[in-house]
């Protein structure tokens, strides 16, 4: 009898499990992708910006913008602070509107022959030479401050699409331990304008419900008084969390470190500063490249050192992975593939106005431009939004 209840109770029995594994009956839930290193779409959108301060010509910047836009239009994600794209494209436009009116009414220093029109001249004094103030407005004018405006668009969208791709949270997050109170400064600056844009977008659908105006004037201060009070009570709320989690705390370091950290810190900076010069200036070309690779090394050993003080730990930290190394380097392509352009055939990407000629689009440098595409096949799709109209599931 006890070897046929053992036998019985040994042929009911169940395997066990293995840990980890969810109980049966219980789905297993889909496993996410990893998402990718928020600093390597920075560095991927830096690029792009550095390679849009090399030319001038509209065709090319007009396809850094492109580029830059597919890449967001496929890879943002579906949260409040990725919308802010939107609000650098307007700014964009409004920089190049507030350029060409620039030099319609105080004119421009491009000489030209092709008057469009002519404004009604207000004399100045003698210690004004240089300005007016209307007078005659000429096609070569009017074109050279198109393709100045045009790179300062492009290079603000080029931000615009970091700041919608990458999650300030995570950047804050994966920043060396020297930066953490320099860096939580710059997320809570970056993520202000998200905030207030979801703001006002909250408050005027809150208006337009109630029946109320919510443009104009008068829309515009009733709209703007909450969001101020919103963004008062958010950074006091802000600075009790960070003073409840221990924010600023230090360790004790000899002062022979402190000092040498320092040094390391402010020459590394300073070298970065003058290489980046150097690369965006013609004259600069040959002492750029070597500067800015002797600040990089120097600020990253001061950086190493400086982390000794900052008492932080990460919790799952984001990986640098094959992606982020595949996105970075096709934006560092693209800025190095513009820069050689730039020194090989300087004519193409920087069309001249005098005397005035349709800008053409090279080949090679185009080309160039198209590797920023890249990203958008090797990274993970965002995940779908969720639908409100859903009820949830038990």
């Amino acid at each position: 009898m006890r070897e046929a209840r053992g036998s019985g109770r040994a042929g009911l029995a169940r395997p066990r499990p293995e840990r980890g594994t969810p109980p049966a009956g219980v789905p297993v839930p889909r496993a996410r992708r990893a998402q990718l290193h928020p600093g390597a779409w920075w560095l991927w959108a830096l690029a792009l910006g550095t390679a849009a301060t090399r030319t001038t010509n509209p065709l090319l910047l007009a396809l850094l913008i492109t580029v830059s836009g597919y890449v967001v239009a496929v890879r943002r994600p579906h949260t409040p602070w990725a919308r802010s794209y939107g609000a650098f494209v307007k700014l964009a436009a409004a920089v190049l509107l507030l350029r060409l009116a620039f030099a319609v009414f105080l004119g421009s220093p491009i000489p030209g022959t092709h008057t469009l029109f002519t404004l009604p001249e207000v004399p100045l004094p003698d210690w004004a030479q240089g300005i007016r103030l209307g007078g005659r407005v000429t096609a070569e004018g009017l074109t050279f401050a198109l393709y100045d405006a045009l790179r300062l668009a492009a290079l603000l969208i080029c931000v615009g699409a970091a700041n919608a791709l990458a999650s300030p949270s995570r950047l804050l997050k994966s920043l060396p331990g020297a930066l953490y109170e320099l860096g939580v400064a710059v997320v809570v600056a970056l993520t202000f304008a998200p905030n207030l844009i979801a703001d006002v977008r909250r408050l005027r659908a809150a208006r337009r419900l109630r029946g109320r105006p919510d443009k104009g004037v008068r829309g515009l201060v009733q709209v703007g008084l909450p969001v101020l009070e919103g963004a008062l009570e958010r950074s006091v709320s802000l600075a009790a969390a960070m003073d409840a989690r221990g924010y600023g705390r230090t360790a004790e370091v000899p002062p022979a470190v402190r000092r040498t950290t320092a040094a390391l810190t402010l020459g590394g900076l300073l070298g970065v500063c003058a290489g980046t010069y150097g690369l965006l200036t013609a004259e600069g070309g040959s002492y750029g490249l070597p500067v800015l690779l002797v600040g990089l090394a120097s600020a990253l050993a001061g950086l190493r050192l400086g982390g000794r003080r900052t008492l932080r730990t990460r919790y799952r930290p984001d990986p640098w992975d094959a992606r982020a190394w595949l996105v970075s380097a096709s934006g560092a392509a693209v800025a190095a593939l513009l820069i050689l352009a730039g020194s090989l055939d300087p004519g193409a990407l920087r069309p001249g106005v005098v005397p005035l000629e349709p800008p053409t689009l090279p080949l090679w440098p185009a080309a160039a431009v198209l590797i920023g595409l890249l990203p958008a096949f090797v990274t993970p799709a965002p995940e779908a939004a969720p639908d409100p109209r859903k009820e949830p599931t038990t």
